[in-house]
């Protein structure tokens, strides 16, 4: 009697491979470029005077030095070259550096909900600015006696906030210090008080300051683009061009710090040269921007959690992806600032807020769940 053979099991067909967290963290880096690029076009076309996207296109074109057959007028020419892309690239800068210190400062306190002002910061150029505002004759007179400072006094404000915002943070560094290490729980116990201490500062200028000095402070602490032009451009590309560039490349020095320092140790990480790097390159960032456009609240962390959420927590995806996704919110959110109230202009801090509370609303939610 024949033996039959036993039939295999059939196996399903193969199917398509279900995409990787690293493709999709990939893809997501490719949107938001192309929507970064996007906003960039349609920001520097929106406005009182409304200018096609074709037209803005054959304006940058021809700064370029390329010929174009897309056609402008005079006027278009010079409202998005003069006024409107100063304030559209001020905007990406900011954006980008506010993005990118707040993933670095959660991967660095190994808490996705950190922010940039945890180490007094914001708190420090805030000080600073508000002391040059209600103190503003003393402090141009001193600024002005200064070897070499003739015609600073226009820029007294950002350059006090700048100044501010690096005393605080060697402040905060010094402070925690022991034994040659600096512990991240120590140095964020140490910020909350700076925190606190400026804070208290800047309540009692508030007080002695007048009228139309109360009425400075409100406008720089809510937050503004409007004072962007290229000679303001050229003075902050310097100092962002080094976080931007630099703190991207900690991504694989973050990811080994998520081990705990003493793992990242044993693996090789030299954990004291990164946690500076990162502590410096982040009062950089933030203090050049604070200096240049005031507080703007809720970039920094919200950004970094919103897109580890999406693509991994992976810090070689974060860092550049909360760089462009940082730079994409705040362009939008100041396009609808000085649109939505035309002629008029909303401070940047109230619609970073209004958007910012409801999606951390919804995130403490949905993680309580």
């Amino acid at each position: 009697m024949p033996v039959l053979a036993e039939k295999s099991p059939t196996l399903p067909a193969p199917t398509a491979a279900l995409p990787t967290r690293a493709s999709r963290a990939r893809v997501l880096l490719v949107v938001l470029a192309v929507a970064l690029l996007l906003a960039v076009l349609l920001g520097a076309g929106a406005g009182a005077l409304p200018v096609p996207v074709a037209s803005v296109l054959g304006v940058l074109l021809h700064k370029l030095g390329l010929s174009t057959s897309l056609a402008f007028e005079p006027q278009q020419e010079a409202v998005v070259w003069a006024i409107r892309l100063p304030r559209v690239l001020l905007a990406v800068l900011v954006g980008a550096a506010l993005g990118l210190a707040g993933a670095a400062m959660q991967g660095l306190f190994r808490n996705p909900l950190a922010d940039p002002s945890l180490l007094g910061i914001s708190a420090g150029a805030s000080l600073a600015a508000v002391a040059v505002i209600v103190l503003e004759e003393k402090a141009l007179k001193i600024v002005s006696a200064l070897p070499g400072a003739g015609g600073v006094g226009a820029y007294a404000l950002p350059l006090a906030a700048f100044g501010g915002a690096g005393l605080a943070t060697l402040f905060v560094y010094r402070v925690s210090r022991r034994g040659g290490r600096v512990l991240v729980s120590t140095m964020l116990l140490v910020g909350i008080a700076t925190n606190g201490l400026a804070g208290a500062i800047t309540g009692l200028f508030t007080y002695v300051a007048t009228d139309a000095q109360l009425r400075s402070i409100t406008f720089w602490g809510l937050g503004s683009l409007g004072g962007a032009t290229w000679p303001t451009l050229a003075t902050l590309v310097p100092l962002l061009a080094l976080p931007l560039l630099w703190l991207p490349r900690l991504g694989k020095a973050l990811n080994l710090l998520a081990l705990g320092e003493e793992q990242a140790a044993h693996l090789g990480l030299p954990v004291a040269r990164v946690k500076w790097q990162v502590i410096g390159l982040t009062a950089l960032a933030v203090g050049a921007s604070v200096a240049m456009v005031g507080a703007i609240g809720f970039l920094g962390f919200l950004v970094p959690h919103v897109l580890r959420l999406l693509g991994g927590p992976d810090h070689r995806f974060v860092l550049p992806a909360s760089a462009l996704g940082g730079a994409l919110v705040l362009l939008l959110a100041d396009t609808l600032a000085r649109t939505v109230v035309a002629p008029a202009e909303l401070p940047i801090g109230i619609l970073t807020a209004l958007l910012g509370a409801p999606v951390f609303l919804w995130i403490v939610l949905r993680t309580a769940d």
